[in-house]
């Protein structure tokens, strides 16, 4: 889609895992085609930003070198795939997600945000994740089958569960599902069928925090934010094997013996990984204040959540934070416990009124 600075290319690896190769690809790409970071998404994909439309063709090209990109464009776009970031070779994770792949062209065109959820590892991880049908397992290790938006699921066997997402699919799409644009949303207006709705799933997990683990280094990226310097130096660090990308700005280098990387987060809660900002001024042309500077410094000032706005849409997080500041004319305007649209406690607030927000009513 095109943004302030150019296009901005969104990349889908492929079971949410890059090859070191690959990800020095994509940093390459980055820094050639785009503005030299790569931005990680809510859905644990990636987005290539200010990429000039006359350089489009030539990036898809070595996308696709990469092993990056599928052979038909329109499963390229409803591969929205949500993956257990433990899954191993050969396990039920990894042949969900390969059945998955199969049986996708021939499930009837969703909306484009649909997607779907493989919460099959040791724990119950994706449960906050953007996701319409999910592949969940219920408190005994079973496998269940659930609609976003019903508390309970449909118990189904391995060999028979992609028949069930068909029904599903096809049950979503007959009852006028594609108004609503989303399994959730659509929930609310329509019943799901009773057969569907009989067991509950297990209980969601702790999420993950940034910092070593027994199988690697688990890192945080700032606003979803990676440079490809930094990526490239941290991929450098001894017995990385691969990089799996992860919900929450999260990314994991498997087999990596640092304890931490510059330019990432390495330690748990901290403020960066929970405040929001859009790019901002310049890179979007509806911003008119830059927005990731200001959010950096008062992440760990804020007495709760923080987002930072470039403008009144909120893109970055469209709902009410405890703080937010929303860029109006050059200035700011600070919103207590609301969304960057809802009416302004301050107006006008230049950057150097903002360095003590408990003095502004």
């Amino acid at each position: 889609m095109m943004s302030g600075d150019g296009l901005v290319v969104r990349v889908r690896p492929f079971r949410a895992t890059l090859s070191p190769d690959q990800v020095h690809g994509l940093c390459d790409l980055a820094r050639r085609f785009g503005n030299g970071t790569l931005d990680l998404t809510s859905r644990a994909n990636l987005q290539i930003r200010a990429v000039a439309e006359v350089d489009f063709a030539q990036l898809l090209v070595e996308l696709d070198g990469l092993g990056l990109l599928d052979a038909d464009p329109a499963i390229e776009g409803h591969r929205n795939i949500l993956m257990a970031p433990d899954w191993t070779a050969s396990d039920l994770t990894d042949r969900l997600y390969g059945a998955l792949l199969d049986i996708l062209p021939g499930l009837p065109r969703l909306p484009e945000k649909m997607g779907y959820a493989l919460d099959t590892g040791v724990e119950a991880l994706l449960v906050h994740g953007s996701a319409d049908f999910r592949f969940e397992k219920d408190t005994e290790g079973r496998l269940l089958l659930r609609a976003d938006g019903a508390a309970k699921g449909r118990p189904v066997e391995e060999s028979d569960a992609f028949a069930a997402l068909s029904e599903m699919v096809a049950w979503f799409v007959e009852s006028g599902g594609f108004e609503a644009g989303r399994m959730a949303r659509h929930l609310r207006e329509t019943p799901l069928p009773d057969e569907w709705q009989v067991q509950e799933p297990r209980a969601a997990a702790m999420s993950l925090s940034p910092g070593p683990t027994g199988s690697g280094l688990i890192l945080g990226a700032p606003f979803g934010s990676l440079s490809a310097d930094a990526l490239d130096l941290a991929m450098q660090a001894s017995g990385v094997t691969e990089m799996r990308l992860m919900l929450g700005r999260l990314f994991w280098l498997r087999g990596s013996k640092a304890k931490d990387a510059p330019g990432f987060v390495a330690t748990p809660a901290s403020a960066l990984l929970t405040a929001h900002a859009c790019p901002g001024a310049p890179l979007c042309p509806q911003a008119t204040v830059e927005t990731r500077v200001l959010a950096k410094r008062l992440a760990e000032r804020v007495d709760g959540s923080l987002h930072v706005s470039g403008c009144a849409k909120g893109c970055a997080q469209p709902r009410r934070a405890d703080v937010t500041l929303t860029g109006r004319n050059g200035r700011y305007d600070l919103v207590r416990n609301g969304a960057p649209w809802e009416e302004p406690s301050a107006q006008g607030l230049a950057t150097d009124d903002l360095h003590d927000l408990t003095r502004i009513p």
